[in-house]
C-alpha cells in the first residue's frame, strides 16, 4: 500500500490518489521538529532540538524515486533546556557554530520500503564535512487546515556516529565509558505546507 493513500485512526484527510499529493512543499517550522538524543555519562539520555531551520519537498507521486528533500538548519537555534550545555555545543568543543553556522541536508535518493514507509538517502553536512545519512520515514497523512494550507506530514529517525563528521570531543569517566555518546539518535516530526 502507497503510503499516499493510508487511511487509518492517525491519519486526519488521507489522499485517495498516489498522484494528488505531486508538488512542491515549504517546511513548516512552526509544527516541526528536528531534534537529537544523546547518550550522557552511560546512565541516562539528554534529548536537544533545532529551533531555527528551512526547508522543501518535492513529492512525485508518478515516481517516488523522483521525490526530493532539502533542509538548513542554523546551528546556533540549538537548545537542550541548559544553558551552559548549549554553550558548550556552540563552541570550538563540538559545533563550532561561528565558523560553521549551518548544517545541511540534501536527498539524492528516494525509496520506497511499502506499508507506508519511505526511505530518504542523502548528504549530510556538519562542520564542512559531508557524508551519506539514511532517514526511514512514515507518511503521517495529507490534510487541508482551517486556512486552506494543504498540509503533507511525515515522522522519521536515524543514527548517526558523531565522529564521523569530526565531532570527536569527549571526556573519560572515572568508572569506565566516556561522558557523551559517539551514537547520535535523530528524529525528525514535518509538517509542510504545499506552495501555492
Amino acid at each position: 500500500m502507497s503510503i499516499f493513500s493510508r487511511n487509518d485512526a492517525e491519519t486526519t484527510t488521507a489522499a485517495t490518489d498516489l498522484t494528488a499529493l505531486t508538488g512542491d512543499y515549504t517546511i513548516d517550522p512552526a509544527h516541526s521538529t528536528i531534534g537529537f538524543v544523546a547518550r550522557h555519562a552511560m546512565v541516562t539520555n539528554v534529548k536537544g532540538s533545532f529551533q531555527d531551520f528551512t526547508g522543501t519537498l518535492h513529492l512525485d507521486g508518478t515516481d517516488p524515486s523522483r521525490s526530493t528533500a532539502s533542509i538548513d538548519v542554523v546551528m546556533d537555534s540549538i537548545g537542550t533546556g541548559n544553558a551552559d550545555r548549549d554553550g558548550h555545543l556552540k563552541s570550538a568543543d563540538f559545533f563550532k557554530t561561528d565558523e560553521f553556522p549551518t548544517m545541511t541536508f540534501r536527498s539524492t535518493k528516494v525509496e520506497d520500503l511499502g506499508g507506508g514507509d519511505y526511505r530518504v538517502t542523502g548528504d549530510l553536512t556538519i562542520l564542512g564535512t559531508t557524508r551519506p545519512l539514511s532517514i526511514d520515514l512514515e507518511f503521517n497523512g495529507a490534510a487541508k487546515d482551517p486556512f486552506g494550507n494543504e498540509r503533507v506530514g511525515f515522522e522519521g529517525k536515524a543514527e548517526i556516529l558523531r565522529s564521523e563528521w569530526g565531532l570527536t570531543w569527549n571526556a573519560a569517566l572515572e568508572t569506565g565509558g566516556v561522558l557523551v555518546s559517539d551514537k547520535i539518535k535523530l528524529n525528525f516530526d514535518i509538517s509542510a505546507i504545499r506552495n501555492a
